[in-house]
C-alpha cells in the first residue's frame, strides 16, 4: 500500500475513532436528519447558522467508518465559513468521491476531505461519504430528512 495511501487511511480512523464536534453546538438553529438504509447509516447534523456564516456545527449518530469521519472532517471543515463556501466544497467534495477512478483525483481546496479520494474506488461507499453533506445541506435549507435511497 502506497505511503498516502496509508496516511488516508489512518487519518479516517483516527476521525471514527476520535470524531471532531460530535454533539449538538449550543444555540444550533438548524437541523437535519440523514439516513443511508443500505448501511444502517443514521446521523443528525445540527448548525449554529448567523447571518450566512456557519458559527458552529456539529453532529450525532451512528455509522461506519467513513460516515463518521467525512462527517467530523466535514465539521472542521466548515466552521466559520458561509453557507455559499459550505455549497462550494459540498460540490468539490462530490466531484472528487464520484469521479472515475482511473483518473486523476482532484481535490484542489478540500485540504484534509481530499483522504477521501480512494472512496470513488468503492461505489457502494460514496453514499457513506456523502451522507452528512446531504444533511448538512437540508439543515441549512432548514430541516428535513434525507435518505440515500
Amino acid at each position: 500500500m502506497s505511503e498516502l495511501r496509508e496516511l488516508y487511511q489512518s487519518v479516517i480512523l483516527d476521525h471514527n475513532r476520535r470524531p471532531r464536534n460530535f454533539g449538538v453546538p449550543e444555540g444550533a438553529n438548524r437541523h437535519a436528519e440523514g439516513k443511508n438504509p443500505l448501511c444502517g447509516d443514521h446521523l443528525s447534523v445540527h448548525v449554529r447558522l448567523e447571518d450566512g456564516v456557519i458559527e458552529d456545527v456539529g453532529f450525532e449518530g451512528q455509522g461506519c467508518a467513513i460516515s463518521k469521519a467525512s462527517a467530523s472532517l466535514m465539521t472542521e471543515a466548515l466552521k466559520g465559513r458561509s453557507a455559499a463556501d459550505a455549497e462550494k466544497i459540498y460540490q468539490a467534495f462530490h466531484d472528487l468521491v464520484t469521479s472515475d477512478p482511473r483518473s486523476e483525483p482532484r481535490a484542489e481546496g478540500l485540504g484534509k476531505l481530499a483522504v477521501f479520494g480512494g472512496v470513488r474506488e468503492f461505489p457502494m461507499r460514496v453514499k457513506c461519504a456523502t451522507l452528512c453533506w446531504h444533511t448538512l445541506r437540508s439543515a441549512l435549507a432548514d430541516g428535513g430528512e434525507v435518505s440515500t435511497e
